[in-house]
């Protein structure tokens, strides 16, 4: 029997300038019963060197040869070799409060309807934080019931990777990481809701997530906003749309119109675009008319299913409060984009 409550997976890339401070965070969290599956994939640097004397020093700490193809294939690598019943995501180049695997571990212990949780996150160095940063981390500290993170599903992974804690039995049985050409996190995400499992996040705050010019998901295109969208739509066409229904898409802008050319793409036609822009209001977009709001209390029954399709979350939040006062209901009737 695995004596660890805790499978820590630690992909490792060229990590050798912030590595020491990860293994530190890691050294100092309170739950010390875990393992550390650190995969070196195909380092230049002196990450190999780092990890051989940690595994010397710690015998909690294995190391493991990747191949260099690939994040999801470093991680299906360490997930092929944790013992634990609880695997815990962890990035080489970030820092952990003291608490977080504690926390995550007692609340999915007294919770065992969620199979998947994250965390709270704060990104550094702060100076280096633009307004994307700001507003993404601003969105994901908000997700705090499992009714945000399940309403907010197709606006972006609303479960920080670094930060997600799930439950061995799930992830295998969803299959595990995938390396589809989108991010397998999200990808990974998706299948575990598909399946019936719980999603949640902690609202305390306990990862230092930080910025880098090299990070992963600023120059490599399985994290573009194309390989994003691919990724959404793939998953809404399986279990998402009800049947028998019109699909209108809220949002005639740079949101609304790349979404329906992937639908397009699926051979999904929309019936109609919703927008309050008076100047696109009776154009033709992708084979559908721009129309106003009271559309949707104009089509008969059964009415339109909805795809809120913009950027902002203001925007959102008034159109979500629009659509309420017609009755509609959320994931029953729309889902939200962005």
């Amino acid at each position: 029997m695995n004596p660890h409550r805790l499978s820590v997976l630690l992909p490792c890339r060229d990590a050798e300038r912030h590595l020491d401070e990860c293994i530190a965070s890691l050294g100092a969290q309170t739950l010390s019963d875990y393992e550390v599956l650190a995969v070196d994939d195909g380092s230049r640097d002196g990450t190999p060197r780092i990890l051989k004397r940690w595994a010397k020093r710690d015998p909690r700490v294995r190391v493991l040869e990747g191949t260099g193809s690939g994040i999801a294939e470093a991680l299906s690598l360490a997930a092929s070799h944790a013992g634990a019943e609880i695997l815990a995501r962890m990035d080489a180049d970030d820092v952990i409060h003291a608490e977080r695997f504690h926390l995550q571990w007692r609340f999915l212990q007294t919770r065992s309807d969620i199979a998947a949780c994250g965390t709270g996150v704060r990104y550094f160095p702060r100076e280096r934080m633009g307004s994307g940063y700001e507003r993404y981390e601003s969105w994901l500290n908000s997700l705090q019931r499992e009714e945000e993170v399940e309403r907010d599903l197709f606006v972006e992974c609303p479960l920080a990777h670094p930060t997600m804690m799930v439950r061995a039995e799930a992830y295998r049985q969803v299959g595990g990481y995938r390396d589809r050409g989108w991010p397998e996190d999200y990808d990974l995400v998706f299948r575990l809701h598909r399946s019936g499992y719980g999603l949640a996040n902690l609202p305390e705050v306990l990862l230092s997530w930080r910025i880098t010019a090299g990070r992963l998901s600023m120059r490599s295109d399985r994290y573009s906003p194309e390989a994003f969208r691919r990724c959404k739509v793939h998953h809404l066409l399986r279990g998402y749309l009800p049947p028998g229904r019109a699909l209108v898409v809220w949002g005639a802008g740079r949101v609304g119109k790349p979404l329906a050319r992937e639908l397009l793409r699926h051979q999904l036609q929309p019936a109609a675009f919703v927008d309050l822009d008076p100047r696109k209001i009776g154009q033709q977009m992708h084979g559908a008319v721009v129309c106003l709001p009271s559309l949707l209390m104009e089509r008969a029954d059964p009415r339109p299913f909805v795809l809120i399709a913009v950027g902002s979350p203001g925007a959102r939040a008034d159109i979500r409060a629009s659509l309420a006062e017609m009755g509609y209901e959320g994931s029953k009737d729309y889902l939200a984009f962005a």
